[in-house]
């Protein structure tokens, strides 16, 4: 007979995953709203960790992030992809991201910057973004374009890279 306490030890035992959501924003040009954080270098996408264990799944998430970041409360799209992220010496990374949709003048001026973590925002056209955002989150961030512009489905990437999901050969 397994106990509430050997099960809680099972749990504890299980591997660790992190996982995070966020939003892609876009002008009418189709230019994509980075932020930049103060806590560590580089560029992002206004999105962060899901708070999973108080039960806040990712499209929750992103929302929660959007809104606390920018200060835009706005019902996100649909899913644009989904991401596995592993590097060594980090716990893997389920990355989440929605479709913000296309923001207007008025939007960009109701941007509210949370200080406590952002420096800055920017409108980048897409030929800039991987400079930006180096590595898994700028391809991830030109799959979800890519999503976008042909109207397809949400798309499965392994850091950042689109998975083959051909069926295998008998």
């Amino acid at each position: 007979m397994t106990t509430t306490s050997d099960f809680a030890t099972y749990i504890a035992g299980l591997p660790r995953v992190l996982s995070g959501a966020a939003a892609l924003f876009r002008d009418a040009e189709g230019r994509v709203l980075l932020v930049e954080p103060n806590y560590r270098e580089g560029w992002a996408l206004p999105g962060g960790t899901i708070e999973s264990d108080d039960g806040e799944t990712p499209r929750q998430g992103a929302h929660r992030e959007t809104l606390e970041e920018i200060g835009l409360d706005r019902v996100l799209g649909r899913l644009l992809a989904v991401d596995w992220v592993y590097r060594s010496g980090w716990p893997p990374l389920v990355a989440y991201l929605y479709d913000g949709g296309v923001l207007q003048e008025d939007d960009f001026k109701a941007i509210r910057l949370q200080e406590e973590e952002l420096l800055s925002w920017r409108l980048v056209e897409r030929d800039e973004l991987t400079t930006l955002l180096p590595g898994a989150l700028g391809r991830r961030v030109l799959a979800a374009l890519d999503v976008l512009a042909d109207g397809g489905g949400t798309v499965e990437l392994e850091n950042g890279h689109r998975v083959n999901s051909e069926p295998a050969e008998s």
